[in-house]
């Protein structure tokens, strides 16, 4: 399994450590990973994902999984995620609909 953000796409990034005499050492910069268990209030069920700690805070900063999905861009999301944000863009195309027909029928 990719050490990878399932949210925002963080991957792993490489660099230097770099000593007092200027040695360079290669190392390995790793996302800060954590297992989690999201709340999705739209579709009522609950999301396990693996993601970065800085995109846990994005997600609480943004209102919930549900607003972050709407604003994050397809690419970056994994396989499971855009899955979730195409049905919850089925359920938002689907809302106005319904609201339509109920008004319908109480006119």
């Amino acid at each position: 399994m990719t050490r990878k953000c399932e949210l925002t796409g963080k991957l792993p990034m490489s660099g230097q450590l770099r000593s007092h005499a200027e040695n360079k050492t290669k190392r390995v910069f790793r996302p800060n990973l954590v297992n989690v268990t999201l709340l999705s209030e739209k579709l009522n069920r609950k999301v396990s994902l693996r993601i970065s700690a800085s995109g846990l805070r994005t997600v609480e900063h943004r209102g919930g999984l549900d607003a972050f999905l709407k604003k994050a861009k397809m690419d970056e999301l994994s396989p499971q995620c855009q899955r979730l944000k195409r049905e919850l863009a089925k359920l938002d195309s689907d809302a106005p609909a319904a609201a339509e027909e109920e008004e319908a029928a109480t006119a």
